[in-house]
């Protein structure tokens, strides 16, 4: 976009039951700060400049269901972080409150879910 000049944020908004917890809890996972907080929203920042993860109140969320189900509530999208040693930052997501899905695709990715059941990726790439 042209109207976006050096210093403007951007950004990712995720829905959830309880945006506060999910922060921390990402927060926690990436050693990110809380950059703001209002009633139903808590903005997660990587550094002042962003990026900028923002949760927000979702009344009557659903979990997705991964790997996608006919019917149910689709992932529409998921995070990825490259991590340098898979097996320690699934051991590291999961005392946090993260899920190891039951499918794994890959064998240098580790599927998980959160705790309001978004999967994100935690990816080791060798080289």
């Amino acid at each position: 976009m042209r109207s976006r000049t050096g210093g403007m944020w951007w950004g990712t908004t995720i829905e959830a039951p309880d945006p506060r917890s999910l922060a921390n809890f990402y927060a926690d996972l990436l050693g990110w700060d809380i950059g703001h907080e209002e009633p139903g929203t808590t903005v997660l920042a990587a550094s002042p400049q962003g990026p900028f993860f923002v949760f927000q109140q979702a009344d009557g969320y659903r979990a997705p269901v991964w790997p996608p189900v006919t019917g149910e509530q689709r992932p529409m999208m998921h995070f990825d972080f490259q991590v340098g040693d898979l097996e320690s930052a699934v051991a590291e997501a999961v005392a946090l409150g993260a899920v190891v899905a039951g499918h794994q695709p890959q064998e240098n990715v580790r599927v998980l879910f959160d705790p309001a059941g978004h999967p994100f990726c935690l990816c080791h790439d060798e080289g």
